[in-house]
């Protein structure tokens, strides 16, 4: 038995039983507190502290499925690859950073999975050794900094309260406060690549694919979500309505831009992109429990999506461009029918799991007292799912491109068993945690139209999609004719130039200046240099006056004897 599939069992059955022990918490409403003071200096603690209740132990549980099957699938998947060994140290760290993340109802041991997610995170991106990875690697872990900064800077805040815990506080309306809500927001925002931090998500698909997995399905980009849902109580003190807009956009721009795009990994995370605005969107608008059952469901069917991906691209001999693809539903039929169904919850389509978090997502938004801006904001990303997951489903499956000769078709064992589970909660899990989660359901009166609204939009999106997949260069509307509409799209609203190109570009001239100015020592630049700078300059016309030019000797004389005669 291998170190890949020892640790398989080890990590599901550790899974099983903390589902069972999430839905025994969840029916006798009951919750544990492990605390351990470390040190205790005026009053202050310094505490390790574990929260275990039903929502903790669900998201443990779903968190650990999905690892164990992204380490079942690795063994196929990274079996000719020479630091294997070294690929699950590094995934096993991913899963164990984001444990500490999740039972931590404490800021400083919250910050030690928030940071170590970021770090492993690093390490993964730039597991392949090239260039684009570096770049990518870099992208991630300094976006992901800003976001580590903000949770050290509301430590130093909460300080005031005498204590790190938020479960503590009722959170009366003072000043600080104000501080932690947009400090916690700001960080989540980086986290779980909201605008303006989207760039580094599609670039961190420079990452091997069960990696990518593992990261957009469960655990780095939702960890921004699960922290926002922990402090709903802050964030509804305040006003939300800025970063309700930001999301709703992030929804929008990706959900445009994987219309454009034609790398298989890079649509899949604009979907999860355009899923996270969908999860921060819900939940500024006062519905953590929803925006937690979408993160949960989500989860399954979008490991899954990535798990498929990774296997259609070991048969294209490695190629992620969906224009070389085409037929393989001839080729590859269990892998496609798994694709089709991650695709089809992802879309909302009725009684696969995202269909139930996504449909009471959409009523609760259209019960709500928001404008025309939010309402049509919120069906028209829910239509441009629809358009990209058939686009890609056209492209890869339907169609025939006659690009075959690059195929090399090996279904791994291991990656189709890897996927049966996947498959199963993407299409039972929606179901199961709505009757759990939700017993007592608000009763919503809607009339016939916006209760058909979401499958209008689905229908529309679909067809939308179907046609998008027949776009070729010189078309009059979304061919290479108007470059610029293309270019914008498809780039994210220039997002990635940015973030990368406009900060480097000038800041590196800055802080040389800063440098030499402030730490080399401003004393020393004014002084010392400025006499030799003086110096310098005295000789260089020195030696321009003694160059012998009649000229100049004649200038002089003049400028001389009016001065004489003024004095």
């Amino acid at each position: 038995m291998t170190k890949y599939i020892l640790w398989f069992y080890m990590i599901f059955v550790t899974g099983m039983i903390l589902s069972f022990l999430g839905l025994y918490f969840l029916y006798t409403d009951f919750s544990l507190f492990f605390e351990w003071e470390i040190i205790s200096l005026n009053s202050c603690c310094v505490e390790m502290i574990l929260l275990l209740d039903w929502m903790s132990l669900i998201f443990m549980s779903s968190v650990l499925f999905i690892s164990s099957m992204v380490i079942y699938y690795s063994e196929s998947y990274m079996e000719s690859d020479i630091n294997k060994f070294r690929f699950l140290i590094l995934v096993l760290l991913f899963i164990l950073s984001m444990m500490f993340m999740i039972i931590s109802p404490n800021l400083i041991s919250i910050l030690l999975g928030w940071d170590g997610l970021g770090l492993v995170s690093y390490c993964l991106v730039i597991y392949f050794q090239n260039y684009k990875s570096y770049n990518a690697g870099m992208l991630t872990v300094l976006t992901n900094r800003i976001g580590d900064v903000f949770i050290l800077l509301s430590i130093g805040v909460t300080l005031n309260n005498g204590s790190w815990s938020f479960l503590y506080y009722n959170y009366y309306y003072e000043n600080y406060n104000y501080f932690i809500y947009i400090m916690i927001v700001t960080a989540a925002f980086t986290k779980s690549a909201q605008i303006p931090f989207s760039s580094w998500l599609p670039a961190a698909m420079a990452a091997p694919t069960p990696v990518s997995a593992l990261v957009h399905s469960s655990t780095l980009v939702t960890a921004g979500v699960y922290l926002l849902i922990r402090y709903y109580y802050l964030l509804s003190q305040f006003n939300t309505d800025l970063f309700l807009l930001l999301s709703m956009l992030t929804m929008f721009m990706s959900g445009l831009g994987a219309n454009f795009e034609y790398d298989l990994k890079k649509i899949i995370a604009l979907s999860t992109l355009s899923q996270l605005g969908l999860m921060m969107s819900i939940m500024f608008m006062g519905y953590p429990y929803i925006a937690f059952f979408h993160l949960v469901t989500h989860a399954f069917f979008k490991a899954l999506l990535f798990l498929c991906a990774g296997l259609i691209i070991h048969c294209m001999n490695d190629s992620q461009d969906i224009r070389h693809m085409g037929g393989l539903i001839n080729c590859l039929p269990y892998t496609s029918m798994n694709f089709f169904i991650s695709n089809l919850s992802l879309c909302g389509l009725p009684f696969l799991s995202g269909f139930y978090s996504k449909d009471m997502a959409l009523e609760y938004m259209t019960m709500n007292y928001y404008n025309l801006m939010i309402y049509l904001l919120f069906y028209l990303s829910v239509g441009l799912t629809v358009s990209y997951t058939m686009r890609l489903c056209y492209y890869c499956m339907i169609d025939y491109s006659g690009l075959l000769s690059f195929n090399m078709f090996h279904e791994s064992v291991f990656m189709m068993r890897s996927m049966i589970f996947l498959v199963f909660m993407g299409i039972c899990n929606g179901s199961m945690l709505s009757w759990l989660l939700f017993n007592n359901l608000d009763l919503l009166f809607f009339t016939i139209e916006c209760k058909l609204m979401p499958l209008f939009f689905i229908l529309i999106g679909g067809y939308i999609g179907y046609e998008m997949s027949f776009v070729e260069l010189f078309d009059e509307i979304l061919g290479l004719k108007n470059n610029f509409f293309i270019t914008f799209m498809g780039s994210m609203w220039f997002m990635p130039s940015f973030s990368t190109y406009m900060i480097y570009s000038k800041s590196l001239y800055l802080s040389n200046m800063y440098f030499d100015s402030m730490d080399l020592g401003w004393g020393e630049y004014v002084m010392s240099n400025s006499m030799i700078m003086y110096s310098i300059m005295m000789s260089k016309l020195n030696l321009f006056y003694q160059n012998n030019s009649i000229k100049l000797f004649f200038c002089s004389f003049i400028i001389i004897s009016i001065m004489l005669m003024i004095i």
